[in-house]
């Protein structure tokens, strides 16, 4: 600093603060006004922002508000309404979908999203083979782009809830920049939706803005931020902070409780079919065994599972297709009893080759925030039952979301805990993910039974609700012999938010539209 007086360092140190001033000032002008921002908290992860691979519940309800597919619901119901298709006609066979597209429809950069985008997308899920491409892959024979706002599907069978296939992102059309042959977990360029991604920091940040070109309604609320958070406490601590305006996705029952009656803030319970199982490994010894699986369902206590854990907020689940939805049968009750059946496990158990002396020993995994902070204790309990019988020794082994998607997919793990929310209302979204061996590679469970194959075929190509409800009861009669996947429980969602936001539209779809909602 020799040669530069001290009145000249005073000069600049004031220079330099009246500019990052200005900047800060302009920072502020740029970014949206705060009644145009609503923060949302979640201790969910995002997978795959790519609908080719894209599996899970909390990343399609991202897909569901930067892209469309030819088919939405309408918020609110289970009614199944046009998105950015006007209009289609459907052959006396069943076979043949013609969908006219809206005209002008736009990704949000501008780039004109015809019929051939919709159909390069399509194929590209079809070719990649990701999780979710059974979606389309079962159902579909072939799609053409006939003109540029025509497309049509050729299905290999009749199938009675195509239009609610057709609303699940793996039909959603992607922009150009999605890498053609190979997953693009990262990409941001999104679809056609209401909202597009402005800023993407994985596990940290997410950042949607108005969607310029989107056809439709515009969002309510121009920008949605969406912060992750590593566990229920810390979510629930940045709403009573005022750090976010609404904390999804899971809040535990105890922070549920908290919440309630606070000043300032409302908690809503979202009525639904979420469900929650173990998905058994049946290439891998010891769950191999049939013995093993059946002994370690009977051995399963789920009101004490509900009262334990999430203090009667869920309630017990006997069968994968949920309570209230139409062929549903409490085949686990009808063969294991309500549980814990300890005198069937040891049985089965000793019939297995096992003993006090000679115990089963079982790893269960689980993932610690995806489900929120109640899933240690989950595998505890679950834990603590099985090893009731005398006969069971049980690790419990945790691995981070991402991964632990991963490795179910390449069938590490022995047995592991899971939770489903639905893709389409319909018992068929309930049964053939899980238990058709074309469809359930996600699962990791190896499950495989052509007789239940068989069965689902006919379901889903079948039009009359009695003879599908037969078959539907047929194969959750296997089920609950075979014994791939044990169901848990059944239970609701909650939200809790500040009481001066609006718009909250939560359905038996239980996707969260962010377009909707807006400070009242």
């Amino acid at each position: 600093m020799k040669g530069i007086s001290r009145i000249t360092i005073i000069g600049i140190i004031i220079v330099i603060l009246i500019i990052a001033g200005v900047a800060y000032y302009m920072m502020l002008q740029t970014q949206a006004p705060a009644k145009e921002v609503i923060v949302i908290g979640v201790t969910d992860k995002v997978t795959d922002i790519d609908p080719a691979n894209a599996y899970d519940f909390y990343t399609w309800e991202v897909l569901n508000n930067i892209m469309e597919g030819l088919t939405k619901y309408k918020p609110g119901t289970t009614e199944i309404t046009m998105g950015i298709a006007e209009s289609y006609t459907v052959s006396d066979d069943g076979l043949t979908w013609t969908f006219k597209l809206r005209k002008n429809l736009k990704f949000a950069d501008g780039t004109p999203c015809k019929a051939q985008d919709v159909v390069r997308s399509i194929k590209r899920v079809m070719e990649i083979q990701g999780d979710p491409s059974w979606l389309v892959t079962s159902f579909v024979d072939d799609v053409v782009a006939l003109d540029d706002y025509t497309v049509q599907f050729k299905l290999k069978h009749a199938v009675s809830y195509f239009l609610a296939l057709l609303a699940t992102p793996p039909y959603f059309p992607v922009h150009p920049n999605y890498k053609p042959h190979e997953i693009d977990s990262d990409q941001t360029a999104g679809g056609v939706g209401p909202y597009m991604i402005k800023e993407w920091k994985r596990n940290e940040l997410l950042v949607l803005e108005e969607n310029p070109n989107y056809y439709g309604e515009k969002p309510k609320t121009k920008r949605i931020v969406i912060k992750f958070y590593q566990s229920s406490s810390a979510l629930r601590l940045a709403l009573e902070s005022g750090e976010i305006d609404i904390a999804w996705r899971t809040l535990s029952p105890q922070d549920i409780e908290g919440l309630r009656g606070k000043k300032g803030i409302s908690v809503l319970e979202v009525p639904g079919a979420a469900i929650r199982y173990i998905i058994l490994n049946t290439q891998m010894d010891p769950t191999s065994s049939k013995l093993v699986r059946q002994a370690l369902a009977a051995a399963i206590d789920r009101k004490d599972i509900c009262k334990r854990v999430y203090l009667d907020t869920w309630v017990p689940l006997y069968s994968l297709i949920p309570n209230g939805m139409w062929s549903h049968e409490d085949v686990f009750k009808k063969k294991y009893g309500e549980g814990p059946n300890l005198d069937l496990a040891k049985s089965l158990l000793k019939q297995a080759g096992y003993s006090e002396s000679n115990k089963l020993h079982i790893e269960l995994w689980y993932t610690p925030t995806h489900y929120g902070d109640t899933e240690a204790d989950l595998a505890t309990v679950l834990k603590e039952q099985w090893e009731a019988t005398g006969m069971i020794e049980v690790t419990i082994k945790s691995e981070e979301w991402g991964a632990y998607v991963d490795d179910a997919r390449k069938g590490v793990f022995m047995a592991s805990l899971f939770g489903w929310y639905p893709d389409y209302i319909d018992p068929d979204d309930y049964t053939t993910p899980f238990l058709d061996s074309r469809a359930n590679s996600w699962t990791g469970s190896g499950y495989s039974n052509d007789e239940v194959d068989s069965l689902l075929d006919q379901a889903s190509t079948s039009t009359d609700i009695n003879t599908r409800t037969n078959l539907y009861k047929q194969v959750q009669t296997i089920l609950a012999d075979d014994v791939p996947i044990i169901p848990l429980i059944q239970g609701k969602l909650f939200i809790a938010y500040k009481s001066d936001i609006k718009g909250i539209v939560l359905d038996p779809v239980m996707l969260f539209r962010y377009y909707l909602v807006y400070r009242g």
